[in-house]
């Protein structure tokens, strides 16, 4: 069966043969080298974020929304310092990006030419919300809900109808060679959402299901991650058409609480925790939580993908320890055939 197939089963709860792996990175060829037959089901290709004014994961320049980046202490694609929004006086000379520019999309064809019989992923980061903080600024967009919600709403269609755009191009030059669209928008701390579960009703629900909407119109699956503890937006994701959900935070959730509610009802693509069990370095832990997770979050018709967060120095861990989670999911890629 085609490695494609096989994560399209796991996404739609088709009954797939094993559990689907979403590598990406280094570690693809790492861990193939390590274990025969390791399977590596995704090409994932982050080329259509490449700003051409600099930014990119690696280069924290400025972008084509005029934001100004800057490096953090631990090498990572930097954080936002300039916000060209923050007054709202500068809205309503603001121009977007062009959405339909040949530098976002020239390199894609590169990223996945060997994806032979892989799922492949175009991944679009930065969405509504995280757009929006970054161009009016985080604490003004929260104050602003309420201070300034018909500034804040068109806002939001204007980062929306970019996204729309974009995608649409996408689609235009590579159509069915894409599957799915990994989308980011960080929509918790490690206690709650951001905002209320009335505010997201108001703002962004609807404008999700345009997007998600969209995608679908495409012939994709829409891949949505979101860290922090989001239990009370998930039934928004899921409402609004999220496919998958990339969840990595599995003890901020609870393991078992959130399998319970929405197992079976959406695909978890998902590590064992970034931040409570992989940076401990006890492989007793992390083994016992993939356990968990295969569990509590997949079923017998499908609905989990193992997913690798890419990079171990920057959550305080090391490959070694990464390995022990990814040889757990392997050898438990058999769970419900062998159940």
């Amino acid at each position: 069966m085609q490695r494609r197939e096989i994560v399209r089963r796991a996404i739609e709860f088709g009954n797939p043969p094993r559990l689907p792996f979403f590598l990406g990175g280094s570690w693809s060829d790492r861990l193939a080298s390590v274990i025969k037959g390791f399977p590596n089901d995704v090409c994932d290709c982050w080329e259509m974020d490449r700003q051409e004014r600099g930014w990119f994961f690696d280069n924290p320049e400025p972008d084509d929304w005029g934001c100004l980046w800057a490096r953090t202490e631990l090498k990572n694609m930097g954080q936002v310092v300039h916000h060209p929004l923050k007054q709202w006086s500068a809205l309503a000379g603001y121009q977007p990006p062009n959405p339909r520019n040949p530098f976002y999309f020239a390199r894609i064809d590169a990223g996945i030419a060997d994806a032979d019989d892989r799922y492949v992923v175009l991944t679009s980061h930065f969405n509504l919300f995280e757009r929006l903080h970054m161009l009016h600024g985080f604490e003004r967009t929260l104050e602003d809900f309420y201070l300034e919600p018909e500034k804040m709403h068109r806002l939001i269609d204007m980062i929306l109808q970019y996204k729309i755009e974009h995608l649409d191009e996408a689609a235009r030059r590579f159509g069915d060679r894409c599957h799915g669209i990994f989308l980011t928008d960080d929509w918790g701390t490690q206690q709650n959402t951001l905002i209320s579960k009335d505010l997201f009703r108001e703002f962004f629900l609807d404008r999700y299901r345009q997007l998600f909407d969209a995608i679908h119109g495409h012939g994709w699956h829409v891949i949505l991650h979101s860290c922090g503890r989001v239990n009370d937006f998930v039934p928004f994701f899921i409402d609004a058409g999220a496919d998958v959900l990339n969840m990595q935070q599995p003890q901020a959730y609870g393991i078992e609480a959130l399998g319970a509610a929405f197992a079976g009802k959406v695909c978890f693509l998902t590590t064992v925790d970034i931040q409570a069990t992989l940076p401990g370095g006890d492989a007793d832990a992390v083994r016992a939580e993939a356990r968990q997770l295969i569990k509590h979050w997949s079923t017998p018709a499908g609905g989990f993908i193992v997913f690798n967060y890419g990079d171990s120095e920057g959550i305080g861990t090391t490959d070694r320890i990464a390995e022990v989670m990814f040889r757990e999911f392997y050898d438990l890629r058999n769970y419900w055939a062998t159940a």
